[in-house]
This record gives C-alpha cells, sequence and structure tokens, in this order.
C-alpha cells in the first residue's frame, strides 16, 4: 500500500509491553519502522513479583523481524522508574516521539471489601504511572515541538463494572488526564487520546470465557498506531476498540433547564427537561462548558 502509515525511525515506549496489548502495539509499530522501549516489569496480574524475561522476549521477537527495540524492566509506579523508563529510550535512540501508557493490574474486590493497598497499588500503576513516565517523556516532546501520547483507558471507568471501584476511578482518571494534556500540547505539535480497548489478556482471559477468542489484543493495535502516528489530527479524544470494531466514546451535556428563580422543588418538577438527551452538546474543553452557561445566563438576563 503506498500510503501505508510508516515511522521511520521515531521512537516509541510502549509500557506493559512484555505480553498481551502492549507486546502488539509494539510489534505492528517496530514492523513499520518504529524504534520500540518495550518496557515490562515482567509482574503477575496483581502487580506482584518480577520476570525481566518478559520485555528482552518481545525485543527478541521485533529483531527477528527485522525491527529495531530494547527492553526495559523499570517500574511505572515510581517516579523514579518513570524517568528510568524515558531515559533508557533517550540512551538508546536519542528522543520519545510516542509514548503507550498501557501496563496495568487489577486487584478487584467488592467496594464494602476494598481496602487501602488494593485501592494503591492500582491507582499506582495506572493513573499516577501514567503521569511517571508521560512526565519526563513530555519534556523531550515540548522540546522537540513534537509527540504523541496514547492512554490505556477502560469501559469498568467510562460505564462502571461490578468489583472494580479502584480500577474504574484510575481508568477514568486517564480520561481527564487526557483531555489536559492534549490542551497543553496543541501549541507543541503533541496530540494526545485515550483508548478502552476490549481484547483477552492475561487480565481478561478469565472474565470473557470463549468470547475472549473473537477479542484478541490484535485488533486493538492498529487503533493505537495510528493514533501515534504523525498523520493523525484528533486529539483528547476516547475510542473503544475491540474485536474490529472501533467507536468514539464522548462526555456530553444536555440542553438542560434552568431558573434564576432555582428552588429544590423546580429541579423535582422540571428533571425530565434536565436530563432530556435531545440536543446534546459535546464540550471540548471546560471554556466550552461554561459557554453553556454563559449563553443561558444572557438568556436569562442575568
Amino acid at each position: 500500500m503506498s500510503d501505508e502509515l510508516g515511522f521511520d525511525g521515531q521512537v516509541a515506549i510502549i509500557t506493559g509491553a512484555g505480553g498481551g496489548l502492549g507486546r502488539e502495539h509494539a510489534l505492528l509499530m517496530a514492523g513499520r519502522g518504529a524504534l520500540i522501549v518495550v518496557n515490562d516489569l515482567g509482574g503477575s496480574v496483581d502487580g506482584t513479583g518480577s520476570d525481566q524475561g518478559a520485555a528482552a522476549k518481545v525485543v527478541e521477537e521485533i529483531k527477528a523481524a527485522g525491527g529495531e527495540a530494547v527492553a526495559d524492566t523499570n517500574t511505572v509506579a515510581t517516579v523514579e522508574g518513570g524517568e528510568a523508563i524515558v531515559k533508557t529510550a533517550l540512551d538508546a535512540f536519542g528522543r520519545v516521539d510516542i509514548l503507550v501508557n498501557n501496563a496495568g493490574i487489577l486487584r478487584d474486590k467488592s467496594f464494602h471489601n476494598m481496602t487501602d493497598d488494593l485501592v494503591q497499588g492500582v491507582l499506582d500503576v495506572h493513573l499516577k504511572g501514567a503521569f511517571n513516565v508521560t512526565a519526563p517523556a513530555w519534556k523531550q516532546m515540548r522540546e522537540q515541538s513534537y509527540g504523541r501520547v496514547i492512554s490505556t483507558s477502560s469501559a469498568a471507568g467510562l460505564f462502571g463494572n461490578f468489583g472494580q471501584a479502584n480500577y474504574g476511578a484510575a481508568k477514568m482518571g486517564l480520561v481527564g488526564f487526557t483531555k489536559v494534556l492534549a490542551i497543553e500540547g496543541a501549541k507543541h505539535n503533541v496530540k494526545a487520546n485515550a483508548i478502552a480497548p476490549l481484547a483477552k489478556t492475561r487480565m481478561t482471559e478469565d472474565l470473557l470465557g470463549a468470547f475472549g477468542d473473537s477479542v484478541t489484543p490484535e485488533y486493538v493495535s492498529p487503533l493505537v498506531t495510528y493514533l501515534a502516528h504523525e498523520s493523525c489530527e484528533p486529539t483528547g479524544r476516547v475510542f473503544s476498540v475491540g474485536g474490529g470494531r472501533i467507536a468514539e466514546v464522548f462526555v456530553a451535556e444536555t440542553a438542560g433547564w434552568g431558573s434564576r428563580e432555582l428552588s429544590p422543588e423546580d429541579v423535582r418538577e422540571h428533571w425530565e427537561e434536565i436530563t432530556d438527551r435531545d440536543g446534546y452538546s459535546v464540550p471540548t474543553g471546560i471554556a466550552d462548558e461554561t459557554g453553556l452557561y454563559v449563553t443561558f445566563l444572557q438568556q436569562a438576563g442575568a
């Protein structure tokens, strides 16, 4: 294909790339010319332990296919670890063009049984992990006036899922993270987007059962690869992806109802108008959303 999306020596850091989704992202981008930092601590699904062989094995796969990659086994869960991951990229390849925040763990428990260690560990890897790796990468991207950041959200955060208050909170946090990066990165040609993948991996195989065979990880990587490419224009967006299907997920706001003489009883009596989803808006930032209130106040003569 003459217009194939290639990366021509661009450098991509992919966290949690020792298996599952991250491995597929790494293999696809490496096959299109990207130089890959395969980051993976090699821990278990709940984040305990480590195995330095996971990242090395993917590097071997990439090199066997004619690509170029280096392994990194630092944790995303600390500031120092994030800095070390980016240092690996700079030492090996001299720059950072793409970051895919993919590392994750699961510590599921119904909320009434959830303890602080279950919460903190998940937040440290998913949410703070994205902060920890993106911060030093962001510095490089701003300096070179180019970058692509893709973070991995989840339907559990966007829509909710039993037993995953910790995971859902972290994953929805990444949506807010992405929205702000998109706004702050705009003048530096840094684009940020998020995906909510449905895929059979170590983390989901017990949940998906036989259905998992229809949503294997390779169906997610084409979207990630497009979002990582220099031709990608969308930024600050969220996409659901799995099994060959891609859809945009967005936060919308109803037209609403209001009164300058508002009372609790008014809220009750006008509930249907407040929640009527016809004629909704999709704000692209806090200024857009505030604009809805400005319009209302002007119309109300305030």
